[in-house]
């Protein structure tokens, strides 16, 4: 399982022009699922994206993660990030997950989300979304489990 987390300032999904998910201050996490990816890889990586210091202390270092400055949390799924880019000029999906099989694990990772983080909000699994963001810094990693 992937995560490409962004430091934001601002963030927002729409669906066919309604606006389904926002956050202020906080990460906006784009999610790939991945054919092996289980459960427990699915906590893990929450974890990860709570605790991975990406935020500012006192003396502008990033040494704080989103559950110390409890900040939003907006989770879309992104099934392109787990493309094998490595050949060729056209990507290639085989190690990613089943449509039935992404959106469950994609689903345990919100229900993860919203029991361990106040401000938890998402876009629509397998939907056409326009995703809008002010990424703060730029501040961008790739977390995987």
């Amino acid at each position: 399982m992937r995560a490409l987390i962004q430091r934001v300032s601002q963030a927002s999904v729409h669906v066919d022009g309604e606006r389904i998910g926002h956050i202020d201050q906080g990460l906006l996490a784009l999610i790939g699922v991945e054919r092996d990816d289980t459960p427990e890889r699915a906590e893990k990586l929450l974890q990860k994206m709570l605790n991975y210091r990406v935020f500012s202390d006192e003396q502008g270092r990033m040494n704080l993660g989103l559950s110390t400055t409890r900040g939003g949390l907006l989770l879309v799924s992104q099934f392109t990030l787990v493309a094998d880019t490595r050949k060729g000029l056209r990507p290639g999906f085989s190690q990613g997950a089943t449509p039935e099989d992404g959106e469950r694990l994609f689903n345990h990772l919100i229900e993860c989300a919203q029991k361990a983080h106040d401000i938890v909000e998402t876009g629509r699994f397998g939907a056409d979304m326009q995703v809008s963001l002010i990424n703060d810094g730029p501040v961008t990693f790739m977390l995987e489990s």
